[in-house]
Parts: C-alpha cells; structure tokens; sequence
C-alpha cells in the first residue's frame, strides 16, 4: 500500500471560533463569581450616604408650599433633615416624601449586568407607638 501526500494546504478561519492554541480553563473561568452578585462601588461616602436607611427613625415631616421635608434621628438622637433627592446609604435615594411616610429607593447592578432595585419606606410612627 503506498500513501500519497498531499499538497493541499489548510488555513483555519479564525471568524466566530475561538484560537486553538489558547487554553481552555482560564483565571477568570476558574473562578467561582455569582453573576447575581452585587457590585459595589468604590465610593467616598459623605453626609447621610455614612447612614444606611436601617440606621435612622423618622421623626417628623414638614411641608413649606411645594418643598417638603423630614426630619430623622440615628441611634444616638443626633437630628438630621432630608428632602426628595437626598443620598442615604450606599445605594439609597429619597424618591417621594408623603404626609406618613419617606419612600426610598435602592439600586445596585448586578456581574451579569442586571439592576436591581428595592423600595424602602420608613413610617412615621404616632406617639406611643414602638
């Protein structure tokens, strides 16, 4: 039996496959990362970005025409004033103030890409109530 060779050359087209001479098992692959993880930002936290809503008690609302206002307390009974707009925590923000209550509004992205949004409302409690 006699083999002929071949004089036929083959060129690999590179378009949509991946590089044959690279390996399979990467770092970054090799690692266990949770795509629902969140990403956290690296961020100087100023004024109330310092309190997580969980840290602080409404104390009071007030309203003057179109502005509106409240008042929080954190652990230690120091008072600090807050509006619509305001940073609280990490990811927090004042979205809406009512006659009872302060809406906050969390967001975070996720490894995957993903927002994730949660609403916070703290309650303004009547006197006696715990």
């Amino acid at each position: 039996m006699q083999i002929k060779a071949s004089t036929e050359t083959f060129h690999y087209q590179l378009e949509g496959r991946s590089d044959p001479f690279l390996p399979f098992i990467t770092e970054r692959s090799t690692r266990n990362e949770d795509p629902n993880e969140i990403i956290e930002e690296d961020q100087v936290l100023t004024g109330m970005q310092l309190f997580e809503p969980s840290q602080l008690t409404l104390v009071a609302l007030m309203a003057t025409g179109k502005d509106k206002f409240a008042m929080v307390q954190d652990f230690t009974g120091k008072g600090y004033i807050i509006k619509e707009g305001t940073r609280i925590g990490r990811r927090g923000e004042v979205s809406e103030i009512t006659p009872s209550r302060v809406i906050i509004k969390e967001s975070a992205r996720t490894r995957s890409g993903q927002t994730l949004t949660n609403t916070i409302a703290m309650v303004l409690k009547k006197e006696g109530e715990e």
